[in-house]
């Protein structure tokens, strides 16, 4: 009778499916994702423990909340836009903050200006009437926020459409010179 009985569990335990250490292993880690995720929202209210970061800062702005942060007030930080895409300059406070060159950027879409060099007029986003070459220009200098190691991307503007009857920038007479 205990050889019958000793038969019966060795044939249980052969019918039982055999997990293998490896899914036993994706199981194991999928539930300690789920906890800490979980504990985070419980304890911290945010999915990521309260990072707000490089890869967690996507926010929406308005033109008018993103002239808060040009730079002239020291508490804030200082973004700029080009084409749409907002990012967090102010590590180059220097370069962006006020009184620095590149401050006419700061809290502004101005990817007219980036490659027109008229810092003046075309502080805008309205990128028609630009040659092919100078849109080009527009996605070199997108590239070149988006590779920096200072600088990263936190959001995007949302302009209003621009009217099909209004204006196209005219030329601008004080344009500074590129730099080779």
């Amino acid at each position: 009778m205990a050889t019958t009985e000793a038969k019966k569990k060795q044939q249980q335990q052969q019918q039982q499916p055999k997990t293998s250490l490896l899914s036993q292993g994706l199981i194991g880690l999928t539930w300690i994702i789920l906890f800490f995720f979980l504990g985070s929202y419980l304890i911290t209210e945010s999915w990521t423990w309260g990072y707000r970061g490089k890869w967690t800062n996507i926010n929406t702005y308005i033109p008018q909340e993103l002239r808060l942060y040009d730079g002239s007030d020291p508490a804030k930080p200082i973004y700029l836009a080009i084409d749409g895409d907002v990012y967090d300059v102010t590590l180059g406070g220097g370069w962006y903050g006020k009184g620095g060159s590149y401050h006419h950027f700061a809290g502004v879409d101005a990817a007219r200006a980036y490659v027109t060099g008229c810092f003046q007029d075309h502080l805008t986003h309205d990128t028609r009437g630009l040659t092919e070459e100078q849109l080009k220009g527009i996605a070199h200098w997108k590239k070149f926020y988006d590779r920096h190691h200072k600088y990263h991307k936190i959001g995007r503007v949302l302009h209003e459409p621009i009217p099909e009857d209004a204006p196209i920038p005219k030329p601008c007479k004080t344009a500074v010179g590129q730099k080779p």
